[in-house]
């Protein structure tokens, strides 16, 4: 049987959508001899794998190398999820767009806070001009709503990923708050 290969990312959101992800519990453990999960931030691969059947992706788009990162991701993933509201709309990282991106590197550093008494540059990918949802920089097959996603939607989209399907949400499975 080969299984189905699995990705997550991360982009700028809290982690809550990977913590609920987890918290299928048993779901999690009767599913995972059907699929491999071979990128994620527990699996430490350095390079986005090609082949790739489902990705999910958590977090808005932030900066120029969320952007790069997608568009790896839909070259080489069948099916993208934006995974979380972070991922569908933006939501808390999109409340930085009213202040241009080098004021908030100036108010969150501050002049000569660093070593170098300059804002960074190397590790601080530059930033984007507006926070958007995954979905205005890539295609997506998927939008699994919540803040985070409730721990049932995931295992039933999970399951019925796994089983070929395309799941079908609906307004029961959207979290609101």
């Amino acid at each position: 049987m080969t299984k189905v290969r699995i990705a997550t990312v991360w982009l700028s959101g809290c982690s809550g959508c990977h913590m609920s992800l987890l918290d299928i519990d048993e779901t999690l453990l009767d599913l995972a001899d059907r699929f491999e999960l071979v990128k994620s931030p527990l699996v430490d691969a350095k390079e986005f794998p090609a082949g790739i059947d489902v990705t999910l992706v958590e977090g808005a788009v932030a900066n120029e190398e969320h952007v790069e990162i997608l568009k790896d991701v839909r070259a080489k993933s069948r099916l993208v999820v934006a995974f979380g509201d972070c991922a569908v709309t933006g939501n808390v990282p999109a409340m930085r767009n009213p202040i241009p991106p080098h004021d908030l590197l100036e108010r969150v550093y501050g002049k000569g806070m660093t070593t170098t008494g300059t804002l960074p540059t190397e590790v601080v990918p530059p930033l984007v001009d507006r926070v958007r949802p995954v979905h205005e920089v890539i295609p997506v097959d998927l939008w699994l709503h919540g803040c985070p996603p409730p721990a049932g939607v995931i295992a039933r989209v999970l399951t019925a990923l796994l089983n070929g399907e395309m799941p079908q949400l609906t307004g029961k499975d959207l979290k609101f708050g």
